[in-house]
């Protein structure tokens, strides 16, 4: 199904209770705040909107396509946080268990008491690294994971958040590597996105690159510009590792498994993914989990000012919680997933033109505003 608004043509199926959503997506892309983007949206597990449209490249010479894919920035965690649940459930790992159990030289400089929790949301004390890394040390897992597990927290872990915004991955990672004998992006692959038919990968296979679309920076250098005092763990945290937009262009960064911030997808893959935590962990006649791990991402852990993204925030195990039964993540540029497990609901939405700031914008919530305003009629 298509329609047609002046030259915006979006692609793909809507019922008709959303047909405002695709009227909405067409006007974001036909003002330039989008260039190429897609939204999904699941209700009991039904995928009920699947839109698609813009370019995938600056100059407009590519349209968007059903199968495109881009980097979605630290909406990866949410991947990330998947892995670590799914071992949970299983009874593989304690979220409560100190993080030196899985990974003994973790107990490093007085961390012996960090717990798996504290990685998941945020409150580790390790959002970023001392020792200066370029981006392209970021390839290599065991110098990452090695520098973390010598390096002393920033702050007593447990006591409050402060956004780790590349090192969460590495983490997290680490410690699905040491339990399951696989990577991170292999272990997603095997055990979350084939079973789920699902289009999104950590670490992208050379036969997909065609297909990716190259995200376009808010700026010309691509870099994200963070204010703040040189000492501050605000500043400390983005300064290492840094991180540059134009690199996820390269075949090197796609190849790589940086699991808060390389995953490549669309919103059909995250919004797919995602009905699984909405429906009580399982969806489409396939269970990953119990209903009570599903649940529990929506259990606040820790609140607080974050000391990284200086606002305040609720977590539960890795996704901040937006209310009751509602919680959320979104990646550098824009996109986001919502999970509402009280709707039975999942909602995505994936761009390639990225926006400045890190906590979202607009045209995601525009969007998700008018879904919800149709679903409840």
């Amino acid at each position: 199904m298509m329609v047609k608004r002046m030259s915006i043509e979006i692609q793909g199926y809507c019922d008709p209770r959303f047909e405002n959503v695709r009227e909405l997506l067409a006007a974001s892309i036909e003002s330039g705040a989008d260039l190429g983007a897609s939204f999904a949206a699941t209700v009991d597990g039904e995928m009920v909107v699947d839109l698609w449209g813009g370019h995938q490249d600056e100059a407009q010479q590519k349209l968007w396509q059903e199968n495109t894919i881009t980097n979605v920035y630290s909406t990866t965690k949410t991947m990330s946080f998947l892995c670590a649940l799914l071992l949970a459930d299983r009874g593989e790992l304690d979220f409560d268990a100190p993080v030196a159990q899985y990974w003994p030289e973790f107990a490093q400089n007085g961390k012996a008491e960090v717990k798996v929790w504290h990685v998941m949301n945020h409150a580790a004390g390790l959002s970023g690294l001392e020792v200066r890394v370029a981006e392209t040390q970021l390839y290599d897992w065991d110098k990452i994971t090695g520098l973390l597990a010598a390096q002393k927290p920033w702050w007593t872990p447990g006591s409050a958040t402060g956004y780790h915004a590349i090192t969460q991955g590495f983490l997290i990672g680490e410690i699905v590597r040491r339990i399951s004998g696989q990577s991170i992006g292999e272990f997603f692959q095997t055990e979350i996105a084939r079973p789920l038919q699902a289009d999104f990968f950590i670490g992208v296979p050379l036969s997909e690159f065609p297909r990716i679309s190259d995200l376009v920076p808010p700026n010309s250098k691509g870099r994200l510009e963070v204010a703040g005092d040189a000492d501050s763990i605000r500043v400390k945290t983005f300064r290492s590792p840094a991180t540059n937009a134009l690199a996820s262009r390269t075949a090197d960064w796609r190849r790589a498994e940086i699991p808060a911030a390389n995953g490549h997808g669309n919103a059909r893959s995250v919004a797919k993914i995602h009905a699984i935590l909405a429906c009580g962990g399982e969806a489409n006649g396939i269970r990953l989990m119990s209903p009570e791990t599903a649940a529990s991402v929506m259990q606040s852990r820790i609140s607080g000012e974050d000391l990284v993204l200086n606002v305040p925030m609720n977590f539960g195990l890795g996704f901040g919680i937006l209310k009751p039964q509602v919680c959320s993540w979104g990646g550098w540029g824009g996109s986001v997933v919502i999970i509402d497990q009280a709707a039975r609901s999942s909602i995505a939405y994936v761009m390639n033109k990225m926006h400045p700031g890190l906590m979202g914008d607009t045209r995601s919530g525009t969007l998700a505003t008018a879904f919800y305003r149709s679903l409840k009629g």
